[in-house]
Parts: C-alpha cells; structure tokens; sequence
C-alpha cells in the first residue's frame, strides 16, 4: 500500500506533519502503508509556511501509483491552484487512488485538480467563505468531512484528527487506538481567550464542550 503527501514551497507545517506522524504510527504498529511517502514536484529543498525546510522523498516523475493521496493547505496553496504540473500529478494520481484527503487550504488545490465539485468539504475558518464562493462545493463547518471517497479537514492540527478517523474508516478501530495510544493523542479539551464566541468561529468549535 503506498500512502502519499505532497508538499511545496509554503506549505503549512502541521498540515502535513500532523498527519504523517499518525501515518507513520500506523504504519509501525499497526499494518499500516507498507510506504509513506513525502512527494515533491522535484527533489529541491523546500520551505514550509513557518520556515521549516524539509527535502521530499520522491519527485513526481518517480512517484509510485499511490492507494492514498493526502494535500496540505498553507500558504502556498495560493500559488498551486494554477500549478498545472501539480494538479496533473493530483489528478492522476487520483484516477486510482481509494480515496484523497486534503488538510486546511489544500482543500482548494484539491477543487483545481477537479476532484471536490459536488462534494462536502471542509477548510481553515479563515478561508469557509473563500470555498463557498467556488460555488460548487457544499461547506460544513465541522473538524473533517468525509464525502464518499474524498476526505477533508479543518486547518493545521485538524489534519491530525482527519487522519485518526481516516485509519478507523479503512483499518478499523482498534487500528486507530493503537496509533492514537502510540502517539498519546488525547487533546485537553480546554478553550483559552472564549475564542470561540469569535465571529468567525466555525460552527464546530461554537458547539462543542468543554
């Protein structure tokens, strides 16, 4: 099984990172993807959101057909919308992959590629009303969303909890507490600065408890 996460230049973090940490766990105790892959258009270095560089594994010339494809928001999506080499690659790649996930703002690249019209999805709070004015997608404001084969979360560390119901869906739930209790992934349900009573605030956050 060959799980992929593409990157590029300003990509957000935890966007990424968030869910190739529960990837790897998965993968190390529980029969996950026999290979993780970080894929980059080339092999160049790059630099992420908050300057983190890091080097992808493989390019997308060498890449694998992959089972699983998994875009990261940030910045940079801004410029990959019109990426034509990194949409073809996503698109692709898609044709015969089980199912794609994106994270944040990778929700848009995910939309270019063709792949969210008709969908439910779900983005970063500072971007909700950006994805209802495609027009074609319907938004739900929750942490993740999945729609059939297409998954999408919330920004930055949702991307974790996207992934966690993710590996439940496809391996089960004894599968995911494994990699939950291996990575002891139990977030605080604290709210600090009553943050939630923003005005932009997500419909999710506004709801919960805690």
């Amino acid at each position: 099984m060959n799980f992929g996460i593409v990157v590029f230049n300003q990509v957000e973090e935890l966007d990424f990172v968030g869910p190739w940490e529960m990837l790897t766990m998965w993968s190390k105790f529980a029969d996950g993807p026999t290979n993780c892959l970080i894929v980059g258009q080339t092999l160049d270095l790059i630099v992420c959101a908050k300057g983190l560089s890091i080097n992808p594994q493989i390019s997308f010339a060498d890449c694998p057909p992959l089972d699983y494809l998994l875009i990261p928001g940030g910045q940079g999506t801004r410029l990959e919308v019109s990426n034509t080499v990194l949409l073809d690659f996503i698109a692709t790649q898609a044709r015969n992959c089980k199912a794609v996930l994106s994270v944040c703002t990778g929700a848009f690249v995910m939309h270019a590629a063709g792949l969210l019209s008709g969908k439910k999805a779900t983005t970063h709070w500072g971007s909700l009303e950006r994805l209802r004015a495609l027009g074609d997608v319907e938004v739900v404001e929750q942490r993740f969303v999945q729609d059939g084969n297409v998954w999408s979360s919330a920004g930055v560390s949702a991307g974790t909890d996207l992934m966690l119901a993710f590996i439940a869906s496809v391996a089960g739930e004894k599968a995911a507490g494994k990699v939950q209790f291996a990575a002891e992934y139990y977030p605080a349900s604290t709210k600090y600065g009553d943050f939630e009573n923003h005005a932009q605030a997500p419909a999710y956050i506004k709801s919960s408890g805690g």
